[in-house]
């Protein structure tokens, strides 16, 4: 299904980003796994796409929320694949506190890697799109970009960031053959959400339980498929944002 197509995913060492990048590498892409610092991890997601898909797979240290890393960064995978199909920004990190008390350099450096960091990689491979005359870009935002989260003023501005340049950049580059798609998961099964088991509001979950990566990297494959798709937020949070 997308033999022949390379895709680069952020966060691509755990989670849900190693989640999606082996459910693409099973539908054929040949992959570039981006990771901020645990190289095992990335390697271990890359020789999984190699030994059980025969899919080339390639992990690349870097820093997304660096404008000059990215670009770089993006040069280097495109020396190695020729070119790149599939971009899924992933990735996110997390810096909690109540917005009256919370550092500046809380809110700066969740927004700089959410936020930026997917304008960044947006960015640096929409010249090799728009070469293509196609490409298909996935931002993973949250349910608390749409719903807001006590304690996550800036995890939720971040990830509504996305959802806005999602829609902007799926209006852009739409006459070029490009979509850009959003996914908004809501409670994740991940090491990020481990302390998130007794949360009360899971009680709020329409479907009665968290959601698994393997159902997120569904809804990214669907996304990377849809040919007729573009500027949508698809929500994977059991319903708790209906």
């Amino acid at each position: 299904m997308l033999k022949g197509k390379t895709a680069i995913v952020t966060g691509g060492s755990r989670g849900i980003g190693a989640a999606i990048a082996d459910k693409l590498a099973s539908l054929g892409a040949d992959i570039a796994v981006i990771y901020a610092g645990n190289n095992n991890a990335a390697e271990n997601v890359c020789q999984k796409c190699r030994e059980d898909y025969g899919r080339t797979a390639r992990a690349y240290q870097c820093d997304v929320s660096d404008f000059a890393a990215v670009k770089d960064t993006v040069a280097e995978i495109k020396k190695d694949f020729g070119t790149v199909h599939i971009l899924v920004n992933n990735a996110g990190i997390t810096r909690d506190g109540l917005c009256a008390m919370m550092k500046e350099e809380d809110f700066d450096d969740v927004l700089n890697t959410n936020l930026k960091g997917a304008f960044h990689m947006i960015r640096h491979c929409s010249g090799m799109f728009l070469r293509n005359r196609e490409g298909c870009i996935i931002n993973i935002s949250s349910v608390s970009g749409l719903t807001g989260n006590p304690g996550q003023s800036n995890y939720a501005a971040s990830k509504a960031g996305l959802i806005g340049l999602t829609k902007s950049v799926a209006k852009e580059l739409a006459s070029r053959g490009i979509r850009c798609n959003a996914i908004a998961p809501g409670f994740i099964r991940t090491d990020m959400t481990q302390e998130q088991e007794d949360n009360p509001l899971l009680a709020a979950v329409p479907l009665g339980r968290m959601g698994e990566v393997s159902e997120v990297a569904d809804a990214a494959a669907y996304l990377a498929t849809a040919q007729y798709v573009t500027g949508e937020v698809l929500r994977v949070d059991g319903g708790i944002a209906i």
